[in-house]
């Protein structure tokens, strides 16, 4: 599964909120070489820019939609046909989306599938099943719960959330194969590790598990794409 990692500022007023903290990147690399010394040679192998926050949450949860399961390049194209089916807006609302028919949608190459996860995010966020307003405060697991409740936005989907649109710093996606793979290589693993394995590995890595995984995406392909 792909998505993609966008650093730019939110533009849909209405679906944004107080930007949350960016998270550093060298700090969290500190701590982890002294809470487990042989992840060292992994966190100086790569240089990393600070991860950014977005403020748009509907924004950055639909555009998870579109770029799931796709290349990066081939799932910009869908977007940008996406957003420009609403004219003189930089992004469109819940309210556009839920007005447009989904056979338009799916005429920019969105499935249909998608086009129908797309109106469910877009219902969520008019009829308060998620509270994004307050969405930013609430504690990780309240915030995978309201997202997940969302048919179309799963586990995987809501944990690339919680890292990359709010850079919460203790996220560790053990069922993202890339994760998985970076795991295994840097370990001189036989196989794939279990989410058991990981999981308990990655207890030494609290509260910093989140820049752990980037540094695992890292070993095995180029800087995560959300």
């Amino acid at each position: 599964m792909t998505a993609r990692l966008w650093m730019k500022k939110a533009e849909c007023k209405s679906m944004s909120v107080a930007k949350p903290k960016s998270l550093s990147i060298q700090k969290a690399a500190t701590a982890l070489r002294k809470l487990d010394p042989e992840m060292a040679p992994l966190l100086d192998a790569f240089q990393m820019e600070d991860l950014q926050p977005e403020t748009d949450f509907y924004r950055s949860l639909t555009r998870a939609i579109i770029y799931q399961q796709l290349s990066g390049k081939a799932a910009k194209t869908i977007s940008d046909r996406f957003v420009a089916l609403y004219k003189e807006k930089k992004y469109p609302s819940p309210k556009d989306v839920l007005k447009t028919d989904p056979e338009i949608l799916r005429s920019v190459g969105l499935s249909n599938a998608k086009a129908k996860y797309i109106k469910n995010i877009s219902e969520a966020f008019l009829d308060g099943s998620v509270d994004h307003q307050n969405l930013g405060s609430l504690s990780d697991d309240d915030i995978m719960n309201q997202l997940v409740s969302i048919k179309g936005v799963g586990p995987w989907t809501a944990q690339m959330f919680l890292m990359f649109t709010l850079n919460r710093p203790d996220i560790f996606p053990t069922g993202d194969l890339g994760v998985q793979k970076g795991f295994k290589q840097y370990f001189k693993l036989k196989e794939l590790p279990s989410p058991k394995i990981m999981e308990k590995r990655s207890q030494k890595w609290k509260p910093h598990r989140t820049v752990a995984s980037l540094f695992f995406w890292r070993v095995v392909d180029r800087p995560f794409e959300w």
